[in-house]
């Protein structure tokens, strides 16, 4: 991972790996897209920034004393639309 990005640190951080956009909040990481681990070094790289975004989220999941069960889903709200 070329940006300093550290899981569960804001909500503004997005991340970019191949086909995958992983968009940082308080509360959780949203990975979304799809990827393909390729067997050369487009693929290599592509598993290394992966690996190492998990380990920093494991770490960061480990860290926490009083984790719940689950999360529930983030509130959605709906918003007028600025072009009506």
């Amino acid at each position: 991972m070329s940006k300093k990005f550290v899981p569960y640190a804001n909500e503004a951080d997005v991340l970019t790996i191949g086909g995958l956009t992983i968009e940082n909040r308080l509360d959780r990481i949203t990975i979304d897209g799809d990827i393909d681990l390729t067997l050369d070094r487009k693929g290599l790289e592509h598993a290394r920034a992966l690996h190492q975004l998990l380990g920093a989220a494991l770490a960061k999941l480990e860290g926490q004393k009083d984790l719940p069960a689950t999360l529930p889903p983030p509130a959605v709200k709906k918003v007028a639309n600025p072009f009506d």
